[in-house]
């Protein structure tokens, strides 16, 4: 399994104190938890795509390509791609561009955010939020496929004789994880193209989550990628530590209480209760972490967001240390148990190009035999 953090990048008062960062110091805070990320063990960093206040992060590609230079081992993700209201085109040359810079660390999650003004910001309307996610991703997935594109759809104009460049990392394009917290159209996406689904797993309960990634493995199946268990899934999820649970209680209502999106709703022990929001100790994020295998089965990455709400960075990186040190090693461990060896692991860009040349070699190895039957039945 692959284990780590991602960021929605709010810009929020702490609450505890009134201040609020600038711009630039929670872009920097950004770019310092994605480091100690690396630094302590962790395998994923993954930023959201925003264009509004109170975040930050509208260009994620200028932002990992930062942080791949500045990394060895970690790799970058999106926690959304607005799939929507970004143009296919551009989306196939900025994450091409991102494979080769950071040397195939790189993956995307597609998804139609949260924030319904952002279409006619960017020339689209709401209600086509599914029609332009499906025929983005169509085109999207044949810039990255095919040499040359002729296309034509309803949201954009035509291509004639197109070639997007770069051209995709040793001809193998970056993994694409669908990511959704309520549409099961996504769900059946992602299973039609065997691609990832990740479930949000944050504002809705666990029995949701678990008719979301039910939908989308039984479609896995039926489109003929493998077996319902082999289909590629992720999870969000959501900590706050400290090694005594009424402190950690005690230091993070204030940042739920005043969290954009859910602030000043649910108290935090509903919240906590109804969602898979974790605050305590180490073990009891262990222990909750555990119990998602129990209803969506043996999966492949796990991210926490913890760095949302206002919390200082200090505070962050010290939740990175415990992570890194006590909770991953241990989750790595337990979730190796009883995992079936036909469950497949996270995708690499290193397993993608191993998997298409081995798709390669069968289909010469295949040639070659009707080749060969065809001479042995000229030679009769």
């Amino acid at each position: 399994m692959q284990f780590g953090v991602f960021t929605v990048g709010d810009v929020t008062p702490d609450p505890t104190n009134g201040r609020e960062p600038t711009e630039r110091e929670r872009i920097k805070a950004m770019v310092a938890i994605a480091l100690k990320a690396e630094e302590v063990g962790l395998d994923v960093f993954a930023s959201g795509e925003h264009h509004n206040p109170p975040f930050v992060p509208s260009s994620p590609t200028t932002m990992l390509g930062y942080i791949a230079a500045k990394t060895e081992r970690l790799l970058l993700s999106t926690a959304t791609t607005l799939i929507t209201t970004n143009d296919p085109v551009k989306i196939a040359e900025d994450y091409a561009m991102l494979q080769h810079l950071a040397d195939g660390r790189i993956d995307l999650m597609m998804g139609r955010g949260n924030t319904g003004p952002v279409y006619p910001w960017f020339g689209q309307d709401i209600r086509n939020g599914i029609p332009l996610t499906i025929e983005n991703y169509d085109l999207l997935r044949r810039l990255w496929r095919e040499d040359v594109v002729d296309w034509k759809g309803k949201f954009r104009t035509p291509l004639q004789s197109f070639t997007s460049t770069p051209r995709p990392l040793d001809g193998v394009p970056p993994f694409v994880w669908h990511g959704s917290i309520r549409s099961p159209e996504i769900a059946e996406q992602a299973a039609y193209y065997g691609d990832g689904f990740f479930a949000n797993h944050i504002f809705w309960p666990k029995e949701h989550t678990q008719r979301m990634v039910g939908l989308y493995r039984e479609r896995y199946a039926h489109y003929g990628h493998g077996s319902a268990d082999q289909a590629i899934v992720g999870l969000g999820g959501q900590v706050f530590m400290r090694r005594n649970s009424q402190d950690a209680i005690r230091e993070f209502r204030p940042y739920f209480d005043n969290a954009p999106v859910y602030g000043h709703g649910p108290s935090l022990e509903d919240f906590s209760s109804q969602t898979p929001l974790t605050v305590g100790s180490p073990q009891q994020v262990i222990d909750r972490t555990l119990t998602f295998r129990e209803y969506v089965g043996d999966y492949q990455r796990q991210l926490f967001l913890v760095d949302h709400a206002g919390l200082p960075l200090k505070t962050v990186l010290e939740q990175l240390d415990m992570l890194g040190e006590e909770v991953v090693p241990v989750l790595r461990r337990e979730f190796a148990i009883g995992r079936p060896a036909h469950v497949p692991d996270a995708p690499t860009h290193a397993s993608l190009v191993a998997a298409s040349r081995s798709a390669v070699d069968a289909n010469q190895q295949t040639a070659d035999a009707a080749a060969d039957a065809g001479q042995a039945a000229a030679r009769v």
